[in-house]
């Protein structure tokens, strides 16, 4: 009885599995930009979370803990800028000390390095899978590769800019005001990850679509 009921429903799964993937075959046919934007969808959340859970485990368990956090790292105080409540305004903004004491710490350059390490290592996750199974490009990958660089540095220093913005107002929301302590700077965390991640989202697309090209394989021999 026990085997049975297993393969009955074993078998309905790989029915169901087959039901999806006729679906979306088809769905790919008649709704190729839409179902290549889900892709793209997808697979830029599956990045983004698993750049959090990196950014929680090299910031929190290691570089935090280090003398990195007492370190100051605030630079590009871009003509003179000031924040809403008249400080300087960096375009990296991390003052030294740990974003748990009383919301006043930036985190220092632990802060700073935890996040553009995990950014980059998740930039370049994110480079092969949208190439290989989002776009599914065949173009030259070293061409691709520079272009996606250069979209990268400079969508970079506009989410830094951003950041410096809404970055102090939304720790001092949850661990002063909602006083939340470090419940709240995770909460942080992750609010602040995902408008980060939102900038980024919205303008890659768009970019992919040029440097991310089907090249015919008759082009691709006469190349």
């Amino acid at each position: 009885m026990g085997e049975n009921k297993a393969e009955k429903s074993g078998n309905i799964f790989v029915r169901f599995w087959g039901r999806c993937k006729t679906f979306w075959a088809g769905f790919k046919i008649k709704h190729p930009g839409i179902a290549q934007f889900f892709v793209f969808f997808m697979l830029s959340n599956g990045v983004t979370i698993l750049q959090m859970v990196m950014f929680a485990v090299l910031n929190d368990m290691i570089l935090s803990k280090s003398r990195l956090a007492d370190v100051s790292f605030q630079v590009w105080n871009i003509f003179g800028m000031k924040n809403f409540e008249g400080t300087p305004y960096y375009m990296f903004d991390y003052a030294a000390g740990r974003v748990t004491e009383g919301g006043s710490g930036g985190g220092g350059l632990a802060y700073f390095l935890s996040m553009q390490i995990t950014l980059a290592l998740a930039q370049v996750i994110n480079f092969f899978a949208q190439r290989n199974i989002t776009f599914k490009s065949n173009s030259n990958p070293w061409y691709a590769a520079m272009w996606y660089a250069i979209a990268y540095v400079i969508i970079s220093l506009v989410a830094a800019a951003a950041l410096g913005l809404y970055r102090g107002p939304l720790y001092r929301l949850f661990i002063d005001v909602l006083k939340w302590g470090e419940l709240g700077k995770q909460v942080a965390n992750v609010v602040v990850w995902i408008i980060t991640c939102a900038i980024s989202f919205w303008v890659f697309f768009p970019i992919f679509k040029v440097i991310f090209k089907q090249v015919p394989e008759e082009e691709k021999k006469a190349a």
